[in-house]
């Protein structure tokens, strides 16, 4: 059955072109996260890192961006989506940058750190921009697209870092690929603005992004009151539980690779393209499907839940990949999951602006995303350990097959219906 407001989406799509710029945001903010990931076998010769000073500069990068979280969800609800995200991508490509003038494990730790704090406006903002672009029915969708962005990133990482790595050298990488910010900035400061200010957007597509019901109220929401309702707590603690598993491949698959399959610089690019090509099918198809669902008349909280099902169940068999014989059995077990991982991703992200009114949809999300990067702390701490004391990482790879389905029962416990707060 078609929605009545249908015929006003076929009159402008300004709002997808918003979407490209997250989708290359996302890109971006990849590209600069995971270099080091890519770089760690290499950089650990040259330098002589242990596994527990990599775990050590793995956890700055996520001290660094718990704090920034928590604290940029708070300045983007104050000044707004334009300012905020041209703010933190300027932060986080100097920070980017300067990892080409470190020398010590302490040098890329304080590197790591300065990133995080940048890196942090990513996520908040793009959730913002898509609560203030996209009417409630094709958030899922517009958040599968843009969050594709961080697959994109860690596909064309491992593409182009080894080679300029290989050609000019491993700080000519980090120079590179972190003066790509600069160009999207000045695309970003060209063409948007929040949709009530867009000079030349169709009437039709504001009113179609404005077919939600309205909401009345501007007041800022402080962190206190969020905290009391039990719906926060579901986002910030299915955060806490799975954002480390994605922490986990992004930092320590190229090592892991390295450490059971002898994989080198030049040949850790082709299984890392793999794996996240197959993680781009499960961003945009986890936001398609639960978008499709609600059009076919499924409720948003029954369509939101039975994608992310799914998504659990798609993880669980990753606990196999320690005891792969080849490369392919272990690409394909870890692509499945990091896949699955980003369908999760793509509707987890939605519930912020299901139970939230547009002004508290930066705090929550910030709350949320703190809460993501502490367990990914506590997660790279403790991995620089295990790994150190049991040379294994089947440890590592059990809690990555388990902490989906914990999440998902701990949030239905506490938003069963995907009930909007009422603040």
């Amino acid at each position: 059955m078609s929605h009545p407001d249908d015929g006003l989406k076929l009159r402008g799509r300004f709002r997808w072109t918003v979407c490209a710029l997250l989708f290359f945001a996302a890109t971006i903010n990849y590209v600069d996260r995971q270099i080091i990931g890519i770089l760690a076998p290499e950089l650990q010769k040259i330098f002589g890192w242990s596994e527990v000073q990599y775990g050590y500069i793995v956890t700055a990068f996520q001290a660094a961006y718990a704090l920034g979280l928590a604290v940029f969800g708070r300045l983007v609800d104050r000044f707004g989506t334009r300012i905020g995200y041209t703010a933190a991508i300027v932060f986080w490509s100097l920070a980017a940058m300067a990892h080409a003038a470190a020398r010590s494990a302490l040098g890329f730790g304080a590197a790591r750190f300065a990133l995080g704090l940048g890196e942090a406006g990513n996520f908040p903002t793009a959730i913002k921009t898509v609560a203030e672009w996209f009417p409630k029915r094709e958030r899922a969708l517009a958040t599968g697209i843009f969050n594709a962005g961080t697959n994109v990133g860690a596909l064309v990482a491992p593409a182009v870092v080894p080679w300029l790595t290989i050609k000019f050298g491993w700080s000519a990488a980090f120079l590179a690929t972190g003066a790509i910010g600069f160009i999207w900035i000045i695309f970003w400061l060209a063409f948007y603005e929040i949709p009530e200010r867009k000079h030349g957007l169709d009437p039709r597509e504001l009113a179609y992004i404005h077919s939600d019901p309205v909401e009345t109220s501007t007041e800022k929401i402080p962190w206190i009151k969020l905290l009391r309702h039990r719906q926060t707590w579901a986002f910030v603690l299915g955060k806490f539980l799975t954002d480390p598993i994605w922490w986990f491949y992004l930092y320590w698959l190229a090592k892991f690779l390295n450490a059971r399959f002898g994989l080198t610089l030049s040949g850790l690019s082709l299984p890392l393209i793999v794996v996240y090509l197959m993680t781009d099918v499960g961003s945009i198809g986890g936001g398609w499907a639960s978008s499709a669902l609600i059009k076919r008349g499924l409720s948003i909280n029954a369509s939101r839940k039975r994608v992310m099902l799914v998504s659990a169940l798609l993880v669980v068999p990753v606990v196999a990949a320690p005891r792969s014989t080849t490369v392919a059995m272990a690409v394909l077990l870890i692509g499945l999951a990091a896949s699955a991982h980003q369908a999760w991703s793509a509707n987890i992200f939605t519930f912020v602006s299901d139970m939230f009114p547009k002004r508290a949809v930066g705090s929550v999300t910030g709350l949320g995303g703190a809460a993501g990067a502490a367990g990914g702390m506590l997660f790279a701490a403790s991995a620089g350990h295990i790994i150190s004391r049991t040379g294994s990482y089947t440890i590592l790879f059990l809690i990555a097959g388990s902490a989906y389905l914990l999440a998902l029962g701990i949030i239905q416990l506490l938003a069963p219906r995907l009930k909007p707060v009422d603040l």
